[in-house]
């Protein structure tokens, strides 16, 4: 899956529109092969994100747990971390 979609789900504060035609548009871009499509596909480009933007936030409104939401600002701060460990330079 692409590493960009982040998970969406069960945030406190909700995610936002943004974030979800965000993580659509990743999607399509994955599955066509193309981050810019050529303009005979565009329309059919930016029909696909939409329709899967629309899914996503069906999904999320129906979707229920008893697990507490995570707080953004520390799975962010996680996933800096992780990333500087990964991409450290040896000395």
């Amino acid at each position: 899956m692409c590493r960009n979609i982040k998970p969406l789900f069960n945030f406190e504060p909700p995610a936002t529109r943004n974030e979800m035609h965000d993580a659509a548009l990743q999607f399509v871009r994955k599955i066509s092969g193309t981050t810019k499509p050529s303009q005979a596909n565009q329309a059919a480009f930016h029909e696909a994100v939409e329709e899967i933007e629309k899914s996503v936030r069906k999904l999320l409104a129906a979707m229920d747990t008893s697990a507490p939401p995570k707080n953004r600002e520390i799975v962010a701060a996680k996933a800096r971390e992780r990333a500087s460990q990964r991409y450290a330079r040896p000395a």
